[in-house]
């Protein structure tokens, strides 16, 4: 499976002809790889209803026909706006699709979607081309993250260190430590102000602390499990 780093929390998942698009926050993304219409995914999954993780979702929807999975507010929104290929699981639900499956587990957050809709947030568990990936979402540290996991080995955790509005490098730190993943990829830091951070010291922390690999990937870059 190619993972390919878009830019602040988006990801894109490729095995053969699957492509999943995570929180694609490509419109007015200072760091953004490409344009929301030059992706074309079969999927999109959101972790949650926040405008930089929102974005984009409902146009390339609309536009490629990919199926859209959310928590069953932020379900709801995009059936109400049109969206045809949606499905709507709550925390602890599981979504297989072609290939896969992804499951909502919780994070320790807050949101409402830019229409207005109040949704909790949700981290993402991917199972794609045999690789399990675990998409934090935005969150703070919580105890509850090492029992991901227990159930699913995961091969790659993509976790927010920005800080301010999430966990920061050191919290994020304690995280890798509860998951235990192979690899690690960092997000959620760089794009504005407030969540800037040192992603070289996060990954030699977790490297000292840890097992895993730590990556730092530039916006546009990918990674290979």
């Amino acid at each position: 499976m190619e993972v390919r780093f878009l830019g602040h929390a988006c990801f894109e998942l490729r095995e053969g002809d699957t492509r999943v698009l995570i929180d694609p926050f490509l419109t007015g993304n200072p760091k953004a790889a490409v344009s929301a219409d030059e992706v074309e995914p079969t999927h999109i999954f959101l972790t949650h209803g926040h405008a930089d993780h929102w974005g984009d979702v409902e146009q390339i929807a609309k536009r490629t026909g990919a199926q859209c999975v959310a928590i069953v507010e932020l379900a709801q929104e995009l059936q109400a706006k049109g969206v045809a290929n949606v499905a709507d699981p709550n925390l602890g639900g599981t979504v297989e699709f072609d290939g896969g499956w992804v499951r909502l587990v919780p994070a320790w957050h807050t949101s409402t979607t830019p229409g207005g809709t109040v949704n909790t947030p949700a981290g993402l568990v991917v199972n794609l081309g045999g690789k399990t990936v675990y998409h934090t979402g935005d969150t703070a540290l919580f105890s509850d993250m090492q029992l991901v996991s227990r159930r699913d080995p995961i091969d790659l955790l993509l976790v927010c260190i920005g800080g301010h509005y999430t966990m920061d490098r050191h919290d994020a730190a304690v995280a890798c430590e509860l998951v235990g993943a192979k690899q690690v990829v960092p997000c959620h830091y760089g794009t504005f102000p407030p969540i800037e951070t040192d992603a070289a010291a996060f990954k030699a922390d977790v490297e000292a602390r840890t097992s895993s690999q730590v990556t730092v990937l530039e916006p546009g870059q990918s990674l290979t499990l």
